[in-house]
């Protein structure tokens, strides 16, 4: 048996020291003995020994040390809900664990701490869900039940819930099923349509997260191939039965999913029944390909952790949008019902002003326009929050920006309204897929049968067009290619692509600033002109040295002629030997490859690096200069070991081999080292539109 000492700092000591040394039975005998040691804070930060048996994860001696507790039933209670110097009981730090254990021992008690906020008004519940712990979450759920559930969901002082942290997290399964449990048809519980005191609904924070989404994320040849054949593992179906299990209160949804099909929660796969074994021997002998490069199978395991999340994020978006098509833009689709003037409560913008001011979906109305169904009472109370909500972004427009064509795409199918969004620059869907380099948006909605003078032909405050905006040249690097020059290539290919979408002079040609597009290229374009000529210069006196000695190294071989010339009859002595002619071949080829390339780039470096150079003339000598270069470095290498082959004995002939393939490493690394750059230049000379970057767009 723990000695007891009965000083209050003495006890504090003593447990501190005991929770130090791992000596957790003493803890739980002292916590027995002595009701007074369950209130003592033994840290500076002011957690109790269960705070740090909690945080260490010893379940089984929170259990005994809850047992204990329990004993006194409402002293016990006290004693869970002692709290932190930030705030947190015991069952805070066990949901932000995710011990679903201890969030079972502790809530069983007194499941009011379900409910209990910090100093941050977060509350156990909403704290699982902040961390993706998915199971506390619906244990805690099970226990506080729905309607409790959301009032827990929600953060006081900035309007946060579960909804919006799950999906901030990249928690998409446990999005899907809060979405379930919280789509409340009559507005009771709708977390659905929820908004920030930015703002912010869960379908805007979707729409911020490109690689959330097939279309933003960046996968390279061999790992297409994977993705495109890998079987999904849980799935939606298998998400309501965690629901049914551990609330009770959701119903299971078979429905059809554009973009994953998805019947009964099983994906759909149209090939014969013996795919599974033929997918998976590929994939065997994939992962032993991995293994040899020294990647082992978890680049696997990475794609499929991948296209899980994309599958998640397809169904996340068909459900918010459902909801929203449902309940806000009723007959019209442009404006709310007058119904929709209630306050908002608790911290949160009503589901009014969510559409007012468009941050779900709206017509846009400019500054001085008045809007429909305006409340004076609503308007004098949201105050700066209505001044907020003006600079948002409408999910679309989000989407837009980040290259999310699923959004993009969903959104106008079941709200066509919705082309006509603006921001408070009055940039539209196209304008921001041009100024942030999206071609998968623009493109789509090329191809969408719209009127192209009321959408293509806006311009912005300034009086920037699409082509304006095509031709200024943003602070962040737009496209997914190393190298200034390159990059002006794809400025230009861009600027062009735009240009040539349209019939001539359909855009405006002057801007506020009386600048014509041609104008704005060129000087927003002339610092990365410059460093393009740069880059240039440095790359083309590089590869020209080399160039160099490689064409006097071949001239000297193509003049030497192996085993000398036959004096009667002038011609080489080992003329009919197979190997001679490859070295007379080879010579040759080395020589006129590397004086081509020679010249090359002496015609880059003697150019004048104007910005019209940088569209084809400057990328296609320097595409040529490299092929010249690798292809002359092949041909002297082989020229030399066919010359040298006759060097060696016979018996020596074979054994010269391995010497030559290890003679040709270095210079193997060296073409190795360049080819990313020569695929960068095939790439960026024969593709017409730009491939984009994969990065998100600030809010």
């Amino acid at each position: 048996m723990a000695s007891v000492v009965g000083g209050g700092e003495e006890i504090k000591n003593e447990l501190f020291q005991m929770a130090m040394e791992g000596e957790w039975d003493k803890v739980v005998e002292i916590y027995g003995s002595n009701p007074e040691a369950r209130k003592v804070t033994v840290t500076r930060s002011g957690d109790t020994a269960l705070h740090i048996a909690v945080s260490d994860g010893q379940e089984e001696i929170v259990k005994q040390l809850i047992d204990e507790i329990s004993n006194g039933q409402e002293e016990g209670k006290e004693a869970l809900r002692i709290r932190n110097d930030h705030g947190n009981t015991p069952l805070h730090v066990a949901a932000s664990m995710g011990s679903v254990g201890m969030c079972e021992y502790i809530a069983q008690v007194d499941p009011s701490l379900v409910g209990a906020r910090n100093k941050d008004s977060e509350t156990p519940f909403f704290l699982a869900a902040f961390h993706g712990k998915k199971e506390a979450f619906l244990c805690l759920l099970r226990i506080c039940g729905r309607s409790d559930g959301y009032e827990y969901s929600k953060k006081k002082n900035d309007g946060e819930t579960i909804l919006h942290v799950a999906i901030a997290g990249d928690y998409f399964d446990l999005a899907f099923q809060i979405i379930q449990l919280y789509k409340d048809q009559e507005k009771k519980m709708d977390l659905v349509n929820s908004v920030n005191q930015e703002g912010f609904s869960p379908l805007h924070l979707l729409a911020s997260k490109p690689s959330a989404f097939r279309s933003g994320s960046h996968l390279g040849r061999y790992h297409k191939i994977i993705y495109h054949f890998k079987i999904m593992g849980k799935n939606s179906a298998q998400t309501d039965l965690d629901l049914e299990r551990h609330a009770g209160e959701a119903k299971q949804t078979n429905k059809e999913k554009k973009g994953s099909e998805v019947t009964n929660g099983a994906l759909k796969q149209p090939f014969p029944p013996n795919y599974i074994t033929c997918f998976e021997f590929v994939k065997l002998i994939y992962k032993a390909v991995l293994v040899v490069l020294g990647l082992g199978s978890t680049e696997i395991l990475k794609i499929q952790d991948k296209k899980e999340k994309h599958v998640w994020s397809v169904q996340i978006m068909n459900e918010l949008l459902q909801r929203v098509s449902m309940n806000e833009y009723g007959n019209t689709g442009t404006t709310p019902p007058p119904s929709k003037t209630t306050l908002p409560t608790d911290g949160e913008t009503s589901a009014y002003n969510t559409i007012a001011e468009g941050s779900v979906y709206s017509d846009n109305f400019s500054e001085d326009q008045e809007k429909p169904n305006s409340d004076p009472t609503l308007e004098s109370l949201q105050g700066n929050q209505r001044d907020k909500s003006k600079r948002l972004l409408t999910p679309i427009l989000i989407a837009a920006k980040n290259g999310i064509t699923e959004i993009v795409e969903k959104i106008l199918k079941r709200f066509p309204v919705a082309i006509h969004d603006m921001n408070t620059e009055n940039k539209n869907i196209v304008l921001l897929a041009v100024e942030h380099r999206q071609p998968h948006v623009f493109k789509l909605l090329l191809k969408r049968n719209i009127l192209r003078d009321t959408v293509f032909r806006v311009v912005d405050k300034e009086g920037n067009s699409a082509l304006h905006l095509a031709a200024k040249l943003g602070e962040y690097k737009p496209w997914l290619i190393p190298g200034a020059a390159l990059q002006m290539q794809w400025e230009i290919k861009w600027y062009q692509f735009v240009k040539e979408s349209m019939p001539p002079h359909f855009f405006p040609r002057y801007n506020r600033q009386r600048q014509t597009p041609k104008d704005l290229f060129t000087e927003t374009h002339r610092d990365l002109v410059e460093k393009g000529g740069d880059w240039l210069s440095k790359t083309s006196e590089s590869c020209s040295v080399v160039a160099a000695l490689i064409a006097t190294v071949a001239f000297a071989t193509s003049s030497a002629v192996p085993g000398g010339v036959n004096q009667d009859s002038g011609t080489p002595t080992l003329e009919n030997q197979p190997a001679f002619n490859i070295f007379a071949i080879a010579s040759l080829v080395a020589l006129c490859f590397s004086v081509t390339a020679v010249v090359m780039f002496l015609a880059i470096l003697t150019s004048r690096y104007q910005e019209r150079d940088f569209g084809r003339d400057l990328p296609t000598k320097l595409l040529v200069g490299l092929t010249s270069l690798f292809v002359s470095i092949a041909s002297m290498l082989i020229s030399f070991c066919a010359g040298h082959f006759f060097v060696l004995k016979d018996k020596l002939k074979y054994a010269a081999f391995p010497v030559y393939a290890v003679t040709c490493l270095p210079v193997t690394f060296f073409a190795m080292v360049q080819f990313p750059l020569y695929f960068d230049l095939i790439w960026a000379t024969f593709k017409k539109v730009p491939q984009r970057s994969y990065k998100a767009v600030p809010l």
